[in-house]
């Protein structure tokens, strides 16, 4: 019996190493099909935001967001999938990072088809194990109703933090909207608007930081239509200015 393919998305800047990438997964001869192609970290995020992925082939240098900080952003997605980091640099530093935020494997450009057939094959048996694991549990009640729908909320305000209401969220969870606002305090020990907030302010911390967006791209990310505003309100919790903050962390990475 013929297994369905798994999907792949690949983070890679460079056009040549895409089309590469695609011609050494065929020639593994392993179930896997590119789904999806972007160019940095950032793209990739948006697109994981309404797709999935089994697996990730990523570069480790790329514009806008690179690789490491892409990583460390997946764990915040409902479905995060597994990564294989592909530089053209023998950067020890980065292995090592890499391999400390979960990335599966770490390869050389160029990648010949067997290292990426050893690196996958090896997924495919701990994914085989794990389904296993799941199977053997199954039998394991289900959690309490409550507990479920509040994960539930807490991980569309982690996928979205610009972009969630109270009242659009309980809508979503079928639960009226000053009810949840209740639960929510209880459950998390904050009032809805003030942990979003908070949500909103790491965010925005992280873009500013990570990437080169400008400050308005990132205030429209982040659901702020008055960039004054948005500007105002970062000042007011860090003490400096989106770009003094901005300077400040590249004067630190540096």
């Amino acid at each position: 019996m013929n297994q369905s393919p798994y999907s792949v998305l690949v983070v890679e800047d460079e056009r040549w190493v895409r089309v590469v990438l695609r011609e050494v997964l065929r020639e593994t001869g392993l179930p896997f099909r590119i789904v999806q192609e972007c160019t940095h970290g950032l793209e990739a995020l948006d697109w994981l935001q309404s797709h999935t992925a089994d697996i990730v082939l990523a570069d480790v240098k790329m514009p806008v967001m690179d690789g490491v900080s892409f990583i460390e952003r997946l764990a915040g997605l409902k479905e995060s999938p597994s990564v294989v980091f592909i530089s053209g640099y023998d950067d020890f530093q980065a292995a090592r990072k890499a391999l400390r935020c979960g990335v599966i494997d770490y390869l050389m450009k160029p990648v010949a088809a067997e290292e990426l057939s050893l690196a996958l094959g090896k997924w495919m048996k701990d994914r085989e194990k794990k389904r296993e694991i799941a199977q053997a549990s199954s039998s394991a009640g289900a959690e309490e109703g409550h507990s479920e729908i509040m994960e539930q909320v807490l991980r569309l305000i982690h996928e979205r933090p610009g972009h969630v209401s109270l009242a659009g969220l309980a809508a979503q969870v079928h639960m009226n909207a000053s009810y949840l606002s209740q639960y929510f305090k209880q459950h998390t020990g904050r009032n809805f608007t003030d942990y979003v907030a908070g949500l909103r302010l790491e965010e925005a911390k992280m873009l500013i930081a990570r990437t080169s967006l400008r400050i308005s791209e990132i205030a429209e990310r982040l659901g702020y239509s008055d960039i004054a505003y948005f500007s105002s309100t970062f000042k007011k919790t860090t003490g400096k200015s989106p770009l003094d903050f901005r300077r400040q962390e590249q004067v630190q990475r540096n």
